[in-house]
């Protein structure tokens, strides 16, 4: 493997080795404003998700569990320990499938990993500033993974990567030394694969838990290795190990990674506009672009979605996103996003709602959509474009079509403060009142000022939510 930090060195103990080495005052002023704004809308999300069902479960199973420790159950003033707070508050970040993305040969949501940098960053009583920091390395590590190799394709979820990433933010929140920090990679990614089948078919409330359960393993790997523990080596490169059995080989230049040779990976993740999957978002302004020119929705004879490879085989394929059951489904269905953007001209979480998924004319109308891949959308994609394009055929032949390559948040068409900021408080307000949420805002945009992660966590309490 090229840039490890010797001959034969094993790829958990470089990454682990690179994962100590980020600090805080040598990152760049852009990487730490964009990380404070992944922060934002990361915790924005989870606050917003607070009374969602799948999040009650998480909080009444962890109830049961809950011991001694000193990490917050977002929204309560409840504390647990780091890897359980992980669990509960990753699905919050999660679950309304608004958190930020990040598409290369895999797919992944790199903000699953702010749970346990801030459920162990306050268990560790460690300052904003070393959060900020663990949580960069957490976003290159789980991203160069995810351009690597792609292993979706063979059977497994995207969250495995989330083991390596998550497991190393917490070994370096912990303090552990580069040996006890590989050991937590050996210990999380040795027990714990999880298979694809949580996004195929019919989806279910796993879908928004797959990666905080991950992470839940990763932040107890680090607990196990700090006190000393070990686990099977090399993990990767074993006989029986990561490469074999589930990604193929790959090497990764980890003299390339930001801070060294190259920038930040944070800097190339994507904000979601909408509550969707992220290969949907340009069908949704595409969509809506379409409405505009619509006279009569019932005129509507045929609707066509044009993709690429990814957003076909991830929202397009399966029978059950014409017929979605489940939030979960809907948000991973192009065929329904589409159609609920074209018939009500907008999506928003009211768009999931039970009602919405058994509207008899929601159903009829998604019956007319039909979804295909374009091999130019696919050669773009996904550095220089996630294209879709809608084409509305009407009775008599009239086609109004448009088409959207790179939209609003990708990091060639980023959003602004203002945009997430202002998303930041349509999730929050309702549950934390204007005024604590726009100091939340403050604080959080000023996050490396934080002495402890407590105060933070604190204004981010649900009125009425002091239970968990």
């Amino acid at each position: 493997m090229k840039g490890t930090s010797g001959v034969g060195v094993e790829l958990a103990r470089s990454l682990a080795e690179y994962a100590l080495s980020v600090q805080y005052e040598s990152l760049d002023l852009r990487t730490a404003k964009e990380m404070k704004a992944r922060i934002v809308d990361a915790l924005g999300c989870a606050i917003g998700a607070y009374g969602e069902e799948p999040v009650a479960i998480g909080r009444r199973a962890v109830a049961g569990l809950r011991g001694t420790g000193k990490s917050t159950l977002l929204g309560t003033k409840s504390k647990t320990t780091p890897e359980l707070a992980t669990f509960v508050n990753g699905l919050m970040i999660r679950y309304f499938d608004f958190n930020d993305t990040y598409l290369s040969r895999e797919p992944a949501h790199p903000s699953d990993n702010l749970a346990p940098c801030f459920a162990v960053g306050e268990s560790e009583a460690t300052p904003g500033k070393e959060t900020i920091a663990a949580a960069v390395a957490a976003y290159e590590i789980q991203c160069r993974l995810c351009d690597a190799a792609n292993i979706r394709s063979r059977g497994w979820d995207h969250v495995n990567y989330g083991l390596v990433s998550s497991s190393l933010a917490a070994a370096k929140l912990m303090g552990l030394d580069g040996r006890k920090a590989a050991e937590s990679v050996n210990i999380a990614l040795g027990a714990h694969i999880a298979m694809r089948q949580v996004r195929t078919g019919e989806l279910s409330m796993w879908k928004g838990a797959s990666f905080s359960n991950a992470a839940r393993n990763g932040v107890f790997g680090a607990l196990l290795a700090r006190e000393g523990m070990t686990g099977p080596s090399p993990i990767f490169e074993g006989e029986m190990g990561f490469f074999r059995q589930v990604s193929g080989r790959f090497s990764l230049d980890i003299q390339a990674f930001g801070g060294r040779g190259g920038a930040y990976k944070v800097n190339e993740t994507y904000i979601k506009y909408w509550p969707a999957e992220y290969h949907a978002q340009s069908a949704i302004w595409a969509a809506l672009e379409v409405r505009r020119h619509m006279k009569d929705l019932g005129n509507v004879r045929s609707v066509l979605v044009e993709t690429h490879e990814a957003g076909l085989n991830i929202l397009g394929k399966d029978k059950e996103k014409w017929k979605p059951k489940t939030r979960e489904t809907a948000d991973h269905s192009l065929p329904y996003i589409v159609g609920m953007a074209l018939m009500h001209g907008t999506v928003d979480n009211s768009t999931y709602s039970t009602k919405s998924l058994t509207d008899p004319n929601n159903l009829r109308f998604i019956r007319k959509i039909r979804v295909v891949e374009d091999s130019e959308f696919t050669a773009l994609y996904p550095a220089t474009g996630i294209a879709n394009r809608v084409t509305v055929t009407e009775r008599g032949g009239r086609e109004i079509r448009a088409q959207i390559v790179v939209p609003k948040g990708h990091p060639l068409n980023p959003m602004t403060r203002d945009d997430i900021e202002a998303k930041f408080l349509r999730l929050t307000k309702k549950r934390l009142g204007e005024v604590r949420a726009r100091e939340a805002l403050s604080r959080l945009w000023n996050l490396e000022k934080e002495r402890d992660l407590a105060g933070i966590l604190g204004l981010l309490r649900v009125d009425g939510g002091s239970k968990a």
